[in-house]
């Protein structure tokens, strides 16, 4: 249970700062980290291809020093998705965390 809550944090943070500007891979493992999850390239980049795929997000190759970075984007979708989300942690917060 723990792991599959953990997995759908990850994809709200994943969403949340793909809502506020582009992001790509290293830096959002560095993001991730901050936040306390431990993920590997090998984790989030199939998970960033899964959102693409689902329509949360979009991408676009840019070259960065000569190289090509992948920058990832919420798409409306993804926007809405991260609302609902947040509307749902709202709720569960305040129910798992209200004092009796």
């Amino acid at each position: 249970m723990i792991r599959e809550f953990l997995r759908g944090s990850i994809r709200v943070h994943v969403l949340y700062h793909a809502s506020k500007e582009p992001i790509f891979g290293v830096a959002i493992l560095k993001e991730l980290r901050r936040h306390g999850y431990r993920l590997s390239p090998g984790t989030l980049y199939p998970l960033l291809h899964r959102m693409e795929k689902e329509g949360l997000l979009v991408s676009e190759s840019r070259v960065v020093k000569g190289k090509v970075r992948k920058y990832y984007t919420a798409t409306r979708r993804g926007v809405r998705a991260l609302e609902h989300a947040r509307e749902k942690i709202a709720e569960l917060v305040k129910e798992v965390l209200e004092e009796e």
